[in-house]
């Protein structure tokens, strides 16, 4: 009969390499649940984005100065059925009159000052918040925002 013999040091370092391992495992189990907390929601509050106008300038050779407006972000997504608050800050430009389209939601942004717009969509699909001012290349635009609605 064969006898396997561990030295006292040999066993306890088996010991803490096992611990070790058992740890790192049960950490690693008990993270694979977690989800990412940017723009995580709760059904029950209402979730708020933050928008801003901007504008980009510049002079060309010939000194004709250019620009363009631009909503920022230009890309918002929600889920259907969310209630969201878009909270819109004026940086850029005296005024924005807006419209979104599809629906009958319409306002106007102010140098300085915050508009805050409701959302809410039964509907799935990509609606545009467009500036009635800057709707165009001709009027420094187009100055469109898209929201996605999943």
């Amino acid at each position: 009969m064969t006898f396997l013999v561990f030295k006292k040091g040999t066993l306890l370092f088996f010991l803490a390499v096992g611990v070790v391992l058992a740890s790192i495992s049960a950490w690693f189990m008990l993270k694979a649940g977690d989800t990412t907390v940017f723009n995580q929601q709760t059904k029950k509050e209402i979730r708020e984005i933050h928008m801003v106008t901007g504008e980009f300038k510049t002079t060309l050779k010939n000194g004709k100065e250019i620009e363009s407006y631009r909503w920022d972000p230009g890309t918002v997504i929600i889920e259907k059925g969310e209630k969201v608050k878009l909270f819109i800050s004026g940086i850029n430009g005296e005024k924005h009159p807006f419209y979104i389209e599809g629906t009958d939601i319409k306002g106007t942004v102010n140098k300085g000052e915050e508009t805050i717009v409701p959302l809410q969509f039964d509907k799935e699909g990509t609606y545009r918040l467009i500036c009635e001012v800057h709707s165009d290349r001709a009027h420094d635009g187009p100055m469109i925002a898209y929201i996605v609605v999943d």
